[in-house]
C-alpha cells in the first residue's frame, strides 16, 4: 500500500461489538499508516484484572475507579504492561471478559479511562479502537468507522480463539456470552455502544482482513484527499 500516509496526523476511530475483528483490523491499519494503535477495551480489561488480583469487589465502583486512576498502563508493541507486569494473555480469558463488562458499566471508571484515552490520542497519528471512541472519547475524530458482522460470524471467530475453547459446545457458549455482552454494552447508562451519526459502517462478515483494511484505507483517503 504505497503512500497511505495522511498529510497530517489524524485520529482514526474504530468502534464495534466483540468478535468483528476490531483488534486485527486496527493493528493492520496502524501498521499501514505508521500510527500508534490503542486498544481501549484492553484498558477496561486491565482494570478488571488488577481489581481481581487485589481482591477488590467488582461492585465497588468508587474503589475500582480509584484503582483505574492509579495503575500504570503502557502498550508496547502488541503487549499491555500493567504496573510492570505483562498481562497481554492474562486479560484475554472468559473470566476477564465477564469482569471487564462489569467494570465497563461503571460511570466513574469510564470517566477516568476516557480522560486517559483522550490524553493518549489527542496528538493524533493514532488508530484507537473500542466501543465509544467516535461517540464519546473523540466525537470529533477525523474518520470514524463502525465494524460489524453477523452474530454467527462473530461467535465463530471468538470461539476459534484458543482462550475460548474451539469446540461446538464452546461455540454455543460464546454466542450466548456475546449476546449478553451486546445487551450490556448497548443498555449501560454511561457511553452505550452505538453508531456515531457520521461513522461509516463496514460489515466484515465473510470478508478477509486484508480487504477490510483496504476498504478503511480507501475511506481515509477519500475523507482526507490522500494521494495514491
Amino acid at each position: 500500500m504505497a503512500n497511505t500516509q495522511p498529510s497530517r496526523p489524524i485520529i482514526l476511530a474504530i468502534d464495534g461489538p466483540s468478535g468483528v475483528g476490531k483488534g486485527t483490523v486496527s493493528r493492520a491499519l496502524a501498521e499501514a499508516l505508521g500510527y500508534r494503535h490503542i486498544d481501549t477495551g484492553a484498558m477496561y480489561r486491565a482494570v478488571a484484572w488488577k481489581a481481581r488480583e487485589q481482591g477488590l469487589p467488582l461492585d465497588g465502583e468508587v474503589a475500582v475507579a480509584d484503582l483505574a486512576s492509579r495503575i500504570e498502563m503502557s502498550m508496547e508493541h502488541a503487549a499491555l504492561i500493567v504496573d510492570g507486569v505483562d498481562v497481554t494473555r492474562a486479560i484475554r480469558t472468559p473470566e476477564i471478559d465477564h469482569a471487564a463488562a462489569t467494570v465497563a458499566r461503571m460511570p466513574r471508571v469510564r470517566a477516568v479511562l476516557v480522560q486517559r484515552q483522550r490524553a493518549l490520542g489527542r496528538p493524533g497519528g493514532v488508530v484507537m479502537e473500542g466501543r465509544d471512541i467516535g461517540t464519546v472519547v473523540f466525537p470529533d475524530a477525523d474518520v470514524k468507522i463502525y465494524l460489524d458482522a453477523s452474530p454467527e460470524e462473530r461467535a465463530r471467530r471468538r470461539a476459534a480463539d484458543p482462550t475460548h475453547g474451539g469446540s461446538a459446545k464452546a461455540l454455543v457458549e460464546v454466542a450466548t456470552a456475546l449476546a449478553a455482552r451486546d445487551q450490556s454494552d448497548q443498555t449501560r447508562a454511561a457511553s452505550p455502544l452505538t453508531i456515531a451519526p457520521d461513522a461509516i459502517l463496514v460489515d466484515t462478515t465473510g470478508v478477509p482482513v486484508e480487504e477490510v483494511v483496504e476498504r478503511v484505507l480507501e475511506i481515509v483517503r477519500s475523507r482526507l484527499s490522500i494521494d495514491d
